[in-house]
């Protein structure tokens, strides 16, 4: 087999497994202007099968076996690389009983290896997925229906809250940021809000199950779920971010990215009119909104998306394929 990078751009995505890598890596590879590094736990493990089935993946990409915690596997995976998308993190599904080791660490510590590895390999720019949870977890956000790049979350708060998940995403986050300050490494940031859209992974990620709870009740529907303004993209139209930010020379600093903010019971009632026998619940309590990210930044780089019927449509009936709705 010849090496990856024969020939063609050469770029990595850590994490290339889970739902927002996998995309990710489905759209550099679809174009034919890139060979993909792709790093993975295992890279015989049948879970990411799919990887492999992609069109373009037999000549143009290849996995490796690295842990961003391993910062030799790092410095590997991104060697001869032009750039690296940094994609993988951890992201619980439940409570963490440990987050200074479960997701802390790994992120803040991860990410620095990643940072490093690109540094000396000579990576001409590195994106780094975080999170809207880096933006907003903050009691003293200015007045105003919607949030921008300006805000941060407070990390003292997230650690009074326990909100682990959101800590690490900031936490990780202006450490990428001081680095690049303090190297010169060129490194942009992206923060996506709630992602769905289609699986191409077999197992079902984080944010795909919140959405799945409200479109599969127990009970037939008859327990009232909390309904509020949720912010959203499609998975699909993040990868196009990622590419973008990655691509265009103008790129800097940080990028929200969320296309819609809807009440969930908005949400629900799309999805109602397209598959109309689920389990969808039947009664919701208001509870306090999320206030609304503005991605006016990623748009004036040229970024456009998907209407929220396109994504919806698409993600339940990939939900319906994969048996985890009846």
């Amino acid at each position: 087999m010849e090496p990856a990078s024969a020939g063609k751009k050469t770029v990595c995505v850590t994490g290339a497994g889970g739902f927002i890598a996998s995309w990710l890596v489905r759209q550099l590879l679809s174009g034919g202007g890139y060979a993909v590094h792709g790093t993975v736990r295992d890279p015989d493990d049948p879970k990411n099968d799919h990887l492999r089935a992609l069109g373009g993946a037999g000549e143009r990409l290849r996995l490796f076996e690295a842990d961003v915690l391993d910062y030799t596997s790092v410095v590997a995976a991104v060697a001869g690389c032009d750039g690296v998308f940094h994609v993988a993190s951890p992201v619980p599904a439940s409570k963490s009983d440990n987050p200074e080791v479960e997701l802390l660490a790994p992120a803040v510590a991860g990410t620095l290896n990643v940072l490093r590895a690109c540094r000396e390999a000579g990576v001409r720019r590195v994106i780094v997925v975080s999170s809207v949870g880096a933006v907003f977890i903050n009691p003293n956000l200015p007045e105003g229906p919607a949030v921008d790049e300006g805000c941060w979350s407070d990390e003292d708060y997230c650690r009074t809250t326990e909100n682990w998940y959101c800590l690490s995403k900031t936490m990780a986050e202006r450490e990428a940021v001081s680095y690049a300050e303090k190297t010169g490494l060129d490194v942009v940031t992206v923060c996506p809000s709630l992602v769905f859209g289609p699986l191409l992974q077999p197992t079902v990620n984080t944010s795909s199950l919140f959405l799945i709870r409200y479109l599969n009740c127990a009970g037939g529907g008859n327990d009232a779920m909390d309904d509020k303004v949720r912010n959203m993209v499609d998975v699909r139209d993040l990868a196009d971010a990622l590419v973008l930010t990655y691509q265009n020379p103008e790129a800097d600093g940080r990028y929200i990215c969320s296309a819609y903010a809807r009440k969930v019971s908005d949400v629900v009632s799309v999805v109602t009119s397209l598959h109309p026998n689920l389990n969808y619940p039947k009664k919701f309590v208001q509870v306090g909104d999320e206030k609304v990210f503005s991605s006016e930044k990623l748009q004036r780089l040229g970024w456009r998306f998907r209407t929220l019927e396109e994504m919806l449509k698409d993600t339940v009936e990939s939900y319906v394929a994969a048996g985890i709705l009846n």
